[in-house]
């Protein structure tokens, strides 16, 4: 089982359509969105083009949090989101800082953007995971992760 995490698309199209190709070159069960999507026609390329299920989170830009949860058919959420898949205990959130009053110890994986820099760490049982950004506006790095659960790796792909 494979998860693909993304966060900070901000619209890049271009950005959007390559992550979502290479996820399904490394053949992603199911991808994990850590917020600022920002505009619903950039929600609706990922509603249309992704061939697994994906969830995700509102980020400090997404503005127009109705028009994404209607894109999205509702798999966008308020931050923090818990929830289980292929038996593994996993917290989203866009700003890390959103959860230093959460204890994590019993999640598998806590997935994050909002820094715009991707960083992998395990911390106890716990991945601590920031899958960089795939819009590359900021840094001008385009990246997204790929989390292979049975071999517990997990690798940053630039796109």
């Amino acid at each position: 089982m494979i998860l693909g995490i993304m966060s900070d698309t901000h619209d890049n199209l271009p950005k959007v359509k390559n992550a979502v190709s290479l996820f399904h070159k490394k053949g992603v069960n199911f991808v994990l969105h850590c917020g600022d999507i920002v505009a619903p026609f950039t929600m609706k390329l990922i509603e249309n083009n992704l061939k697994c299920d994906y969830v995700g989170v509102f980020g400090n830009n997404d503005g127009e949090k109705q028009g994404l949860t209607l894109e999205s058919k509702g798999k966008i959420k308020e931050a923090p989101l818990t929830i289980e898949k292929f038996g593994k205990k996993i917290l989203l959130t866009h700003d890390i800082e959103s959860i230093k009053n959460i204890d994590t110890k019993d999640y598998d994986f806590v997935f994050f953007g909002h820094s715009h820099k991707e960083s992998v760490d395990k911390k106890g049982n716990a991945w601590f995971i920031n899958p960089g950004e795939c819009g590359g506006w900021l840094t001008g790095k385009s990246t997204v992760v790929t989390f292979d659960i049975i071999s517990d790796t997990p690798k940053v792909h630039r796109i």
